[in-house]
């Protein structure tokens, strides 16, 4: 019995980090429900700090998962050996990104106080630029043109998006917020359909694997991300909107780093050719 879940837990979780070879169903499975289980604790942290998750907080997050995904990009391009390189898998670089990002927090508040954010973004800028600057030296610049494409086709469709609900008066995909996390699945689903159609990357997802193999392009995933995240965001709005403010909040940027993070880790790769 005892050799049996041994095999369990190499097969579905060890192995996958070991040899990046990418997601499952049962270890997608655990990573959601653990992260859904994170969120009570993440909340009575920032209640702790006394932060409030408005437009200013939320640039300093996307500062340091930007620093988090250049990271793992700096572990695609094997610049780090083992065990560094399995503390840099996911889920590990979650837990790794989210500890520095809150010592960041800490060392902010404490010095610039109520003016916080001005340092925390900043060190989440500068702690990114040493990883791009490293990729930069060692990889060099390699598929501009990708990478601005990347960005134009997210562009494109996330200023679409906010067109039709305007023409339909869909007043919560007008909200700034809100149209900022639709552009991050977007961009991620930008960077998906350039990397596998045009430069013949595979994705690690399970659900995107499977819908890549059915469809043959990785352009499924718009369609994909709109259908599952305009209800996901419609349902946080309603069922959160009043009566718990800053649950709302949370949820909507966990739902923003988790279309930030792969979004801009795939740019990021194609950019430096990784």
């Amino acid at each position: 019995m005892l050799s049996e879940i041994q095999q369990f837990v190499d097969q579905y979780y060890i192995s996958p980090i070991m040899h990046d070879s990418g997601y499952n169903v049962v270890n997608t499975i655990t990573w959601a429900v653990l992260l859904g289980l994170s969120i009570p604790y993440v909340l009575r942290i920032l209640k702790y700090f006394k932060i409030t998750i408005d437009w200013r907080f939320t640039v300093g997050v996307a500062c340091f998962v930007l620093f988090g995904s250049s990271l793992r990009v700096l572990e695609d391009a094997e610049l780090f050996a083992p065990p560094i390189t399995y503390i840099l898998e996911t889920p590990n670089i979650y837990f790794v990104v989210f500890f520095i990002t809150i010592i960041s927090l800490a060392v902010s508040l404490r010095i610039r106080g109520d003016d916080y954010y001005k340092l925390f973004y900043k060190i989440g800028l500068c702690l990114a630029s040493v990883n791009l600057c490293v990729l930069l030296y060692h990889a060099g610049i390699t598929r501009p043109a990708e990478a601005l494409l990347i960005v134009i086709m997210a562009t494109l469709s996330t200023a679409l998006i906010y067109f039709c609900a305007g023409r339909m008066n869909i007043g919560f995909l007008r909200d700034r917020f809100n149209v900022t996390i639709l552009g991050s699945h977007l961009l991620d689903a930008s960077s998906t359909t350039v990397g596998i159609d045009l430069l013949g990357y595979h994705g690690k997802h399970v659900v995107e694997r499977y819908l890549v193999d059915i469809t043959g392009t990785g352009a499924v995933m718009y369609p994909l991300k709109l259908a599952v995240f305009i209800p996901v965001l419609y349902l946080i709005e309603s069922e959160f909107g009043e009566t718990e403010p800053e649950l709302r909040e949370l949820l909507k940027l966990v739902v923003l780093v988790l279309g930030l993070a792969p979004a801009f880790r795939n740019t990021i790769r194609i950019f430096f050719g990784v």
